[in-house]
């Protein structure tokens, strides 16, 4: 399944491996991603798209302001992130 703009994946490969990030953008072969906490909205992360796998959810506030286009906040994707990590029991890694 090809990533889209407001998906949430979990990277597969790399030392970010296990991490939960939500998809920000997209050109084809790469994805850019955004926890809030390692990789801002600033400056999200490139990755490939092979390296990232999506985990299915439900429709949440931020996916539909991530879909129409509206500013997000490094807090809501962090607030958002730890709501969804427990409810789904991944192992996160967090970083210094």
């Amino acid at each position: 399944m090809e990533p889209k703009v407001s998906d949430l994946v979990c990277s597969v490969a790399g030392h970010d491996k296990g991490m939960l990030f939500y998809v920000l953008d997209t050109d084809g072969v790469y994805v850019f991603l955004a926890n809030g906490k390692q990789r801002k909205v600033e400056q999200p992360k490139r990755k490939k798209s092979k390296h990232v796998r999506v985990i299915p959810r439900q429709e949440t506030r931020l996916t539909e302001k991530l879909l129409s286009g509206k500013p997000i906040l490094n807090s809501e994707l962090r607030r958002e992130l730890a709501a969804i990590s427990q409810t789904i029991n991944v192992s996160t890694k967090e970083g210094s």
